[in-house]
């Protein structure tokens, strides 16, 4: 081995040793929250009412009670490009539109029936944003609902080793 290379490693792994912590410790639940991507308030509560109506509240939290809504925003946010961040923002906005042109009132204000029938309009729809939105966020809400700690917790039944081994069981001819 070089002395330059191995003087080289040497920095390298002691630098390292320095920096990693820092920068490990840096991540706390609001740097990881705070996203470049954002919509406003009044977008996020039309959000937490689109997937209120895809998964609605019964006998177990709706998506809006397991904050599916923020969970989706962050998806996007972090996992989706720049077109698809549009298609969602004016989603938001195209939704909430629909609602202003077929019943004269916010998508908030809609009835579960009324916000059923417009996010199958959209679905339905010609215009490729509308039916990629309405799929996006589809996906997403469902994805988050199956994920979040209440299902994982409460409605799944956790298996250490799923399957069964009978070691000792007849053999039919």
């Amino acid at each position: 081995m070089q002395r330059r290379s191995a003087i080289k490693t040497i920095a390298l792994s002691i630098g390292s040793t320095i920096v990693l912590p820092s920068w490990a410790n840096a991540w706390n639940k609001e740097s990881i929250s705070n996203s470049q991507f954002i919509i406003s308030s009044s977008q996020e509560t039309v959000l937490a009412e689109i997937v209120e109506t895809i998964i609605p509240k019964t006998d177990t939290p709706g998506a809006k009670d397991l904050n599916i809504h923020q969970f989706t925003t962050k998806m996007v946010t972090d996992c989706y490009d720049k077109k698809s961040q549009d298609i969602f923002s004016k989603g938001i906005d195209l939704v909430d539109a629909a609602a202003k042109k077929d019943y004269s009132k916010t998508f908030i204000d809609c009835d579960a029936k009324q916000r059923l029938v417009i996010l199958n309009k959209l679905s339905n729809s010609e215009n490729n944003d509308e039916k990629g939105f309405i799929r996006l966020v589809k996906n997403l809400t469902i994805q988050g609902y199956l994920n979040s700690e209440y299902v994982m917790t409460n409605l799944r039944v956790y298996e250490f080793a799923p399957a069964r081994y009978h070691g000792c069981v007849p053999v039919k001819k």
